[in-house]
């Protein structure tokens, strides 16, 4: 290990807060956010193929008149009947919902997993970017504050043991 002069080791503890800040504002910040986004989306994939599997329940069970409970919010149910189940209504988006067939909202919901899918796989490669991204940084510091990795450590101490 070299000598450092005297003036450097405050410089490089000021380095390493600012790579630790950088670390925790910024980096461990967004890893939360992209993950949050993408859990969001499993969570719209999740409803859009309970909605899939309850309009394949609706088809199998035929043309009849529908008796459901319908959640009107704080868990207060109130039981509806639906005489033509044929058409239903499907979110879009954007608080918009179009009146469809079971054939179209069935084409549709694939098409929007299909989309989602898309995007959730983007997230995951976004967060596996910024989880290297902090490793990159961490072995930066590790580096600069002369520390040595835990596996070296231990390599060296058991060929240490052997002797």
């Amino acid at each position: 290990m070299m000598a450092r002069p005297a003036g450097s080791a405050g410089c490089l503890d000021q380095k390493v807060l600012q790579y630790e800040a950088f670390i925790n504002d910024v980096l461990r910040r967004d890893l939360r956010a992209v993950v949050e986004q993408r859990d969001r989306l499993y969570e719209k994939m999740s409803h859009y193929l309970q909605l899939k599997n309850a309009i394949q329940s609706l088809e199998e069970a035929g043309p009849q008149q529908l008796k459901a409970d319908v959640d009107l919010g704080c868990s207060f149910f109130v039981q509806a009947r639906v005489n033509d189940p044929s058409r239903i209504l499907v979110l879009v988006g954007f608080g918009f919902f179009v009146e469809m067939s079971h054939q179209e909202a069935l084409r549709f919901i694939d098409k929007k997993t299909n989309q989602l899918t898309l995007f959730t796989e983007q997230l995951t490669k976004d967060a596996a970017k910024i989880k290297a991204h902090i490793r990159m940084v961490l072995e930066g510091l590790r580096e600069l504050q002369g520390l040595e990795e835990l596996s070296d450590v231990c390599r060296k101490s058991a060929a240490a043991a052997q002797l």
